[in-house]
Formats: C-alpha cells, structure tokens, sequence
C-alpha cells in the first residue's frame, strides 16, 4: 500500500476519499501527484524519497491510480533499476490511499519540474514522457544536497546501485 499525496486540482478531478497520512509499504514511500494542463493533459507524479518523477496521461482520471504502477515500472526500468526491486515495488502497490500534499519541499519540486518539463516539451519538440521524465530526473533539487543531488542517483541508491548515473 502506498499513499498519493494530490494537489487540490488534481483532487478535484479525481473526487477520492482522502485519509490522514499513514506510512507507505513500499520502499519508495509516498508519491505527490498534480496535473499538468498541456493538451492532452499530463499527470506528473514525484517521489517525496527519491523526486524521481513519472510523467503519465491524465486521461482517464478515474484509473490514475491502477495505471501509475504500470508507468512507474517503465520509468523504473529505463533509469536501469533491476527486475527484482520493481516487482518487490509493484507487489505492494496493490492498495492506494489519497492524501492531501503536506511536504512543501516536494510541492516546491514539482512546480520547479513543471516548468521545466513545459521547456522541454516545447525545445526538443519532443512529447517522449518515459524521455522527458528520465532528463527530470537528472536535475539537481536542493532537498537532495547533503546526499546525491540528483533524483536519479538518489534511486539508485536507494536500490542498492551505487554506481554514478551519467
């Protein structure tokens, strides 16, 4: 079980029961999630351990939550995380709670990521989200300074790769 903590608009879309905050069963933890309202809309989601995110299609709203762990396995495949930690990860996301957003830090984050995803999107002339998520990841995010600075290293870490991510 793992809790998606939603900004209010996406809140608004989704209409779930919202629960106080618990701990998560998964090694990754809580998730944040909001929309991005580019046409057709996107659901970027972060991680509040690692800010890894995972840019997925909004649409269909009702199932967000019974899709995100498909996206989450493609995102966790393409950083090189290994076949073992994504089934442990998705065995135990069969269950999901939706919370308010409570950590500034990573609401900070993914406004940051927001407008830098809107700048890629529109540079690269590229509408890749697995791509586009991936070059999120490497961004360096203040919460992460005393650490390993960039989300995608700090997942790696966090998996038991310590290797540099390039």
């Amino acid at each position: 079980m793992f809790y998606l903590h939603c900004t209010q608009r996406l809140l608004k879309r989704l209409n779930p029961e919202v629960v106080e905050v618990g701990s998560s069963t998964t090694t990754l933890g809580n998730w944040y999630a909001t929309v991005l309202p580019w046409k057709p809309q996107i659901a970027m989601l972060v991680n509040e351990r690692t800010l890894v995110p995972v840019l997925m299609p909004l649409a269909p709203a009702a199932n967000l939550a019974q899709r995100f762990p498909g996206a989450l396995a493609d995102i966790l495949a393409a950083h090189g995380i290994p076949d073992s930690f994504i089934e442990s990860e998705l065995s135990q996301m069969h269950a999901i709670k939706y919370a308010r957003t409570q950590n500034r830090s990573v609401v900070g984050i993914m406004t940051q990521f927001a407008y830098l995803a809107e700048a890629y999107r529109v540079g690269d002339k590229n509408d890749d989200l697995i791509a586009l998520s991936l070059r999120l990841a490497h961004t360096p995010c203040s919460p992460l300074y005393k650490g390993a600075v960039f989300p995608d290293r700090a997942l790696k870490q966090l998996t038991g790769d310590r290797g540099v991510v390039a």
